[in-house]
C-alpha cells in the first residue's frame, strides 16, 4: 500500500530532525560501526544513549536487535527521567514495530512516545508522533482514526517551528486521501508538502512527493507521466539506498507497464519489487508484491503461477495480525473449562464436611451452571451476531468450522459502485458531524436496499459504496438484481435532493458490470469479505464515467437486463486489458 511508503520518510525526518542530528539514510554501516563501539562497554550517560538511538536507527539486517536497542535507550531514559531520549526511544521502537507490520505494538509504544512528548511540552515532537498514529491507523484500515490523528497533527505542527514534520504529515495525509480515490484532494496535499520539501532541499522529500505524485497520475490514466515521476523518484532512492520504499514504488511502476499491456516489463518491476521485499523481511510489502506478481500472470495467461503468488499474498497478509475473533472464541472455551474443573473440586471438599451442605451447595451450583451456561449462550450469540453481520451466512460459518476461508472464484456476478458528485468540495464546506449523519443515512437506506434484492455489500470506501449480486450463493438474475436496487438508490439520492431534513445533500453516480471475481476474506483483523478481479475494475470505470443521477452500465450488464429495461447506448471507453467497452445508460 501507499503508505508504507511513507512511514519510511518519516523516520528520517521525524527522528533525525527533532533530535537536532545530521539528516541521512538509514545505513547499515553506520551499525556495524557503532555495534563495535557499544560493545566494548565505555560508554555511558547522554553519550551512551546517542548511540543506542543510532544503533537502533540504522541497523537494517536484524529488526530484533534495532529493538533491543530502543529498549535499552528506554530503560536508561526512565531511569534518567529523560523525556527528549524517552521519547526517541519510543518512537523508534514503534517504527520498527510498524515496518514489521506488528500495528497492535507500534500503537502502544507511539502513545508512551506521545505521553514523552506531553511531559517535555515540546509542540513539535507532539505533532511529530500524532503523524506516526495516524499512519498506523492508516496502515490497518482505520480510515476515521488515522484521519483524526492527521488533522490534530497539521493542527499542531501549524503551530510549531518544525516545516519538515509539517510537509511529512501533509504527505501521509494526501496517503490516506489517495487510498479513498480522491485524486485532487492527494495532490493538494502532495504539492504543498511538496513546495516545503523544495523550499527546504531536501532531496529524499522531494522523492517522495515525486513518487506519490507519478502514483497519482498512474491510477488517473496518465500512465507516460507516471513512469516519468516513479522512475525519477526510485532513482533517487536507490541513491539513498532506501530498498524498502523502492520495493513499494516498483509495484506502481509495474502497475503502470501492465495498463499499457507490456506484462514482461511489467513483470520485471513486479518482481524486482518482491526481490526488495524478501531481502528485508518486510510483511507487508512482500503480500502486496506477491499480488501484483500473480496479477500480472493472470494478464499473462498462466492461471497456475498465478494461483502461487496469490496464496503466498494471502499468507503473508494473514500473519500480520493473529485471527482475534478466532482466539477470543477459544478462550472463552478454556475459561468454561477451568471453571468446570474449579466446581468439581469444590463439591468434593464440600462433600466431606456434611450431606446437607452438599444438597443445598448441589442446589446453588446448578443455578451458577445454569446462569454460566446461559451467559455463554447469550456471549455466543452476540459473537455470531457480530460475525455475521461482518461476513455472509456460509463465509462466517466456514470460519467457525475451519478457522480459515477458501477464496472462491464466482462466474456470473454483477458489481455495483457508488459515488457522491464534488464530495470532498462539500466535504470541506461542511460540519464533519452532519456530513457523518448525511453518509450514514444514506448508506443505511442502501444496506436495505441490498438486502432486499440479495445483493452482498462489500464495503464502503470514504463515500464510495460497493456491493455485488450473484454471490457467496448464486442469482441467475443477478444483473437484473443489481439494476432494480441501483433504481432505488438513485430514488432515494433524488428524493434526499428535495427534502428539508437539514442533511448535506448530493448527486450520485452509478456504475455496474457483470462478469467474473474472486472472493473471500481480507486481513486477520477486523474481517472484511472482498472481492477481486477485471469485474470489478470495470465496475469502477463504470461509476467514474458515469453522470450525476445516472446508472452506467457496460455490454455484459447489458445482455442481461435488455428484455425488461430500456437503455441507451453511450459510446465507448478504454479499459486495461479489455480494449474498448460499450455502455449504456439505464432510462
Amino acid at each position: 500500500m501507499v503508505g508504507r511508503t511513507i512511514r519510511c520518510i518519516y523516520t528520517i525526518f521525524c527522528i533525525l530532525f527533532f533530535l537536532g542530528m545530521t539528516i541521512h539514510a538509514q545505513d547499515q554501516r553506520i551499525a556495524d560501526s557503532l555495534a563495535i563501539i557499544y560493545s566494548e562497554g565505555n560508554l555511558q550517560g547522554e553519550g551512551l544513549m546517542d548511540v543506542l538511538r543510532d544503533l537502533s536507527y540504522n541497523e537494517l539486517r536484524d529488526p530484533d536487535k534495532a529493538l533491543e536497542y530502543s529498549e535499552e535507550l528506554i530503560r536508561l531514559a526512565t531511569k534518567a527521567n529523560d523525556y527528549h531520549n524517552l521519547f526517541r526511544g519510543f518512537r523508534q521502537k514503534a517504527e520498527i514495530h510498524l515496518q514489521l507490520g506488528n500495528f497492535d505494538s507500534a500503537l502502544e509504544a507511539y502513545f508512551k512516545s506521545l505521553d514523552a512528548t506531553k511531559m517535555a511540552q515540546n509542540i513539535n515532537w507532539q505533532g511529530s508522533v500524532m503523524t506516526g498514529i495516524a499512519d498506523t491507523y492508516s496502515e490497518m484500515g482505520n480510515s476515521s482514526n488515522a484521519s483524526e490523528y492527521y488533522n490534530e497533527a497539521i493542527n499542531v505542527l501549524r503551530t510549531g517551528t518544525d516545516t519538515i514534520a509539517l510537509a511529512i504529515s501533509m504527505l501521509n495525509a494526501g496517503d490516506e486521501y489517495f487510498k479513498a480515490r480522491k485524486y485532487d484532494s492527494a495532490l493538494v496535499y502532495f504539492k504543498e508538502s511538496a513546495a516545503i520539501f523544495e523550499q527546504q532541499d531536501y532531496l529524499i522529500g522531494k522523492a517522495y512527493a515525486m513518487g506519490n505524485t507519478g502514483m497519482v497520475q498512474a491510477a488517473t490514466g496518465d500512465f507516460e507521466q507516471a513512469k516519468s515521476n516513479i522512475n525519477e523518484a526510485v532513482a533517487i532512492l536507490e541513491e539513498l539506498e532506501d530498498s524498502y520504499a523502492i520495493s513499494e514504488y516498483l509495484t506502481y511502476m509495474a502497475d503502470a507497464y501492465k495498463e499499457q499491456g507490456d506484462t514482461d516489463t511489467a513483470m520485471e518491476y513486479a518482481q524486482r519489487s518482491l526481490q526488495l521485499a524478501r531481502q528485508f523481511g518486510i510483511k507487508q510489502q512482500i503480500s502486496e508484491s506477491n499480488l501484483k506478481v500473480s496479477q500480472i500472470y493472470e494478464a499473462k495467461r498462466q492461471p497456475d503461477l498465478a494461483l502461487s503468488h496469490f496464496k503466498e499474498h494471502v499468507d503473508f497478509r494473514d500473519s500480520v495480525n493473529n485471527l482475534r475473533a478466532v482466539q477470543n472464541m477459544a478462550d472463552l472455551r478454556t475459561d468454561y473449562e477451568v471453571s468446570q474443573k474449579q466446581v468439581e473440586v469444590d463439591l468434593l471438599n464440600q462433600q466431606k464436611r456434611n450431606q446437607q451442605i452438599i444438597l443445598a451447595s448441589v442446589g446453588v451450583l446448578a443455578a451458577v451452571l445454569l446462569w454460566f451456561f446461559i451467559s455463554i449462550r447469550k456471549e455466543k450469540r452476540k459473537s455470531d451476531e457480530l460475525l455475521l453481520n461482518i461476513l455472509p451466512e456460509e463465509i462466517a460459518k466456514e470460519l467457525k468450522e475451519k478457522g480459515e476461508v477458501s477464496s472462491v472464484r464466482f462466474e456470473n456476478v454483477s458489481v455495483l459502485f457508488t459515488d457522491f458528485v464534488q464530495f470532498s468540495k462539500i466535504a470541506e464546506e461542511s460540519d464533519p458531524e452532519r456530513l457523518v449523519k448525511s453518509l450514514d443515512r444514506y448508506f443505511k437506506k442502501f444496506d436495505e436496499i441490498t438486502a432486499k434484492y440479495g445483493l452482498e455489500k462489500i464495503k464502503t470506501i470514504g463515500d464510495a459504496y460497493m456491493c455485488a449480486c450473484g454471490l457467496p450463493s448464486a442469482d441467475p438474475d443477478h444483473g437484473l438484481n443489481t439494476v432494480r436496487a441501483a433504481k432505488e438508490m438513485a430514488i432515494v439520492v433524488s428524493e434526499s435532493l428535495k427534502s428539508k431534513n437539514g442533511l448535506a445533500r448530493f448527486d450520485m453516480r452509478i456504475g455496474i458490470h457483470s462478469g467474473s471475481v474472486i472472493a473471500g476474506i481480507v486481513g486477520t483483523k477486523k474481517f472484511q469479505y472482498d472481492i477481486w478481479g477485471d469485474a470489478v475494475n470495470i465496475a469502477s470505470r463504470m461509476e467514474s464515467n458515469s453522470e450525476p443521477g445516472k446508472i452506467n452500465i457496460s455490454e455484459t450488464t447489458y445482455e442481461e437486463i435488455k428484455e425488461e429495461f430500456e437503455c441507451s447506448y453511450r459510446g465507448e471507453i478504454d479499459v486495461k486489458n479489455r480494449g474498448a467497452l460499450k455502455m449504456y445508460f439505464v432510462n
